[in-house]
């Protein structure tokens, strides 16, 4: 056990960033060393962020201080409820991304170079989650989203290229916004520690037109890393061009960490939320769920589908965490939670469909289950979670999110809610029905199952579908969840709240 709890957080960025540094330096040299080393760095992260979560909730939020500089002077690294939750969202899916890369990536010649890139991503990713400066989200920010439009393109085909560069320009244009945000923010408060900030904010009383501006540019920043609707238009392209394994990151934590964590943080804890950022979230929300949602059931290119998938249920999160009450706020963040697993285990399964017939074309399928009866049972587990079956994950949350929207008034956007789900339902009984069953094609009669580490990531992943709703009942919720949804419910008392912690 470690002699003060805080020094487990600078690790979150040191581990994956020696990580990506080592692969880069002897990876080339070395061929097993970028497999063992991935697999190391995600283990070792994801069983840090476990011990993340009970140190929270043995001794409250945990403040690490840069090289001794307490804030507001120094840079301060901050562990509290919201961060937990996150930390271990992002390296368990990255844990399964990895172990499934072992056997993926065989087919890529650069095997090194998509580590380096990967765990590069994953610095980025934790940084963000665990910086208690608002200048530092923006580099950590920056860091993960530099590394994504590599990944994106690493297959180095047209579409591929295209893909990237249109990514590329798009999130830059949201990173500029960011970091208009921050400049007037900064102008407007001399300091960049999100505490410190929300204390001078809090003092200087009633919102001004300036606080009006970064708000709008935070919500178009963050929205266009997000994907929100209508910033969405980069995220259909980019997901279903790189590799699966990439496409399970971007898709199952990627946009909730750039975007989603940082909307919540900045918006509840620091700027604080209105009645008209809380309508103008709804309605975003509602938006990109209906829009995600309709335009996914008419495509045919599976990983497409998924891509407009992700839209629709980052719509679902962001109605339920718009509400702002507590039960609004938990459910959105167990959404966001599960959608992190079975988004990612169907963006597996659609590399381990295209590994083995070389398709992503849902027509050209047909009778799979029985040549990949692993990858079509666990498929199923997470189409019918993400549909909302019960006892599924997905049902838990879904039917949270909807009892809190009809808690709350919001009748309309309860409609919408279920009517999408139907919707949902739909859109994966059309890829159960054209891709694992219906007669085989004869040319399909060669297909495979896939290697056995694409097996066992796929299975861990449907494992937490099966019980997660069951872990939401029996205590998962108490120490994981609520904790979370604390201290977003709590808003700008996260300023007196961490800096009494760095005291």
């Amino acid at each position: 056990m470690m002699h003060d709890p805080t020094n487990i957080i600078p690790f979150f960025v040191i581990i994956p960033l020696a990580g990506a540094f080592i692969i880069s330096i002897v990876g080339k040299r070395l061929k097993w060393l970028p497999d063992v080393m991935g697999i190391l760095a995600t283990l070792g992260l994801l069983s840090i962020s476990i011990l993340s979560v009970r140190f929270v909730n043995l001794y409250g939020t945990l403040v690490y201080t840069v090289g001794g500089w307490k804030p507001p002077i120094g840079i301060a690294m901050v562990m509290d409820g919201l961060t937990a939750f996150f930390v271990v969202t992002i390296n368990l899916v990255a844990f399964c991304v990895a172990l499934f890369s072992i056997n993926y990536m065989e087919r890529f010649t650069s095997k090194w170079k998509f580590y380096a890139l990967f765990l590069l991503m994953l610095g980025g990713m934790n940084g963000v989650v665990v910086t208690g400066d608002v200048f530092n989200l923006f580099v950590f920010l920056e860091i993960a989203a530099v590394a994504s439009y590599a990944l994106v393109a690493f297959g180095t085909e047209k579409h591929e290229l295209e893909a990237a560069f249109k990514y590329a320009v798009m999130s830059s244009v949201g990173s500029l916004f960011i970091l208009l945000a921050i400049a007037i923010l900064y102008s407007y408060t001399s300091t960049l520690n999100m505490a410190d900030m929300a204390n001078v904010l809090i003092k200087k009383g009633e919102p001004s037109n300036i606080m009006l501006m970064v708000s709008v540019f935070f919500i178009m920043g963050f929205g266009l890393k997000s994907a929100l609707v209508p910033f969405h238009a980069w995220l259909p392209d980019a997901h279903p061009s790189a590799p699966a394994p990439i496409s399970a990151m971007l898709s199952g934590v990627l946009i909730k960490s750039l975007g989603i964590y940082a909307l919540c943080r900045m918006f509840y804890n620091v700027i604080g939320v209105s009645d008209v950022t809380t309508s103008v979230f709804l309605f975003l929300g509602a938006l990109s769920m209906i829009v995600g949602g309709i335009l996914a059931i008419g495509q045919w290119d599976f990983k497409r589908l998924l891509a407009y998938s992700s839209i629709s249920q980052i719509g679902y999160i962001v109605l339920g965490i718009a509400l702002g009450t507590p039960l609004g706020i938990l459910a959105g963040l167990f959404h966001l939670f599960n959608h992190s697993v079975f988004k990612s285990l169907l963006f597996l399964n659609s590399g381990a469909l295209e590994y083995s017939t070389g398709t992503r074309d849902l027509k050209q399928m047909g009778g799979l289950f029985k040549k990949m009866p692993i990858t079509g049972s666990t498929n199923m587990i997470a189409s019918m979670s993400i549909a909302g079956i019960p006892p599924l994950s997905g049902f838990w949350s879904k039917l949270l999110i909807i009892i809190a929207l009809v808690q709350a008034g919001r009748f309309g956007y309860a409609v919408w809610a279920v009517i999408i789900s139907v919707l949902t339902l739909a859109m994966y009984l059309k890829v159960l029905r054209y891709g694992f069953f219906g007669q085989l094609k004869e040319k399909l009669n060669k297909v495979r199952e896939v290697p056995i580490f694409m097996k066992l990531s796929m299975i861990a992943l449907a494992c937490i579908c099966i019980i997660g709703g069951m872990l939401l009942v029996y205590g998962f919720g108490r120490f994981f969840l609520n904790p979370a949804a604390d201290v977003m419910f709590e808003g700008t008392k996260y300023a007196a709240v961490t800096m009494a912690a760095v005291q």
